[in-house]
């Protein structure tokens, strides 16, 4: 799809993997990924596996793929970095924590990140959609304040990949306080797509400090939203007080 394709700049010797969300695409964090890179950092964003293409494809991947692939990312930046840090929005927030979890990273940047298990009703009434056949729900993208800001994300959720993503973020919700690197949660204060108490969740389980910024003018998609400049100078501080203290 037109603006799905990965970044990648080599900078300097701090390293910074950037993670974008489910059913999304690179375009959701390439302004945030340019201007780290602006910054001089080195920075990865992959386009995760069945993502910016059609969801087709994506109906073919599910969790294992994604945090592959995350963690392939993390590894290639390691090898050649000093140190990485990781930033990622909604299921790569998700995958935020998962590298943590996996990986000595450095810091970690968590923009409306979904961390916490789904409810039980709502986990089985997927399960039902499922058993009925039922391949795609309504889109879970675009869900911008902004007007004329399109995620490019696709216009359907497949089903099958939304019940991995769940079983994948209910697995690493268990260890978050293993999480010792210090962190910084962006948070919208209105958000349709993943609800506030994944917010919570960070601020009461992760093992190492953690600041919280509220975001007052964005929904769930912050990173192309009326906050945009708060998120990217949010996130650039934090970078530069982690990375290169």
């Amino acid at each position: 799809m037109p603006g799905a394709e990965p970044f990648s700049f080599s900078g300097g010797p701090f390293g910074v993997l950037v993670l974008h969300g489910f059913t999304g695409s690179p375009a959701s964090m390439r302004p945030l990924a340019r201007a780290v890179a602006d910054a001089g950092f080195t920075v990865e964003l992959p386009r995760l596996p069945g993502h910016g293409t059609t969801i087709e494809d994506m109906k073919s991947t599910d969790w294992s793929d994604w945090s592959g692939a995350a963690l392939a990312a993390y590894d290639d930046l390691a090898a050649r970095c000093e140190a990485v840090a990781v930033v990622g929005l909604s299921m790569g927030g998700g995958l935020t924590a998962h590298v943590a979890l996996e990986r000595e990273v450095a810091g970690c940047v968590f923009i409306n990140p979904l961390v916490k298990a789904v409810p039980a009703e709502l986990y089985a009434g997927l399960e039902e959609l499922l058993a009925a056949g039922i391949e795609e729900f309504d889109s879970v993208g675009e869900d911008i304040k902004k007007e004329g800001v399109s995620e490019g994300s696709y216009p359907a959720t497949p089903l099958a990949c939304a019940k991995s993503l769940f079983d994948g973020v209910a697995a690493l919700n268990v260890k978050l306080e293993a999480i010792s690197a210090p962190a910084l949660l962006l948070q919208s204060r209105e958000d349709h797509v993943v609800t506030a108490d994944n917010g919570d969740e960070l601020v009461a389980r992760c093992g190492g400090p953690l600041e919280r910024i509220w975001l007052e003018d964005s929904y769930h998609v912050a990173t192309l939203d009326n906050d945009q400049a708060l998120v990217e100078s949010a996130t650039l501080s934090f970078l530069e007080r982690t990375l290169r203290p």
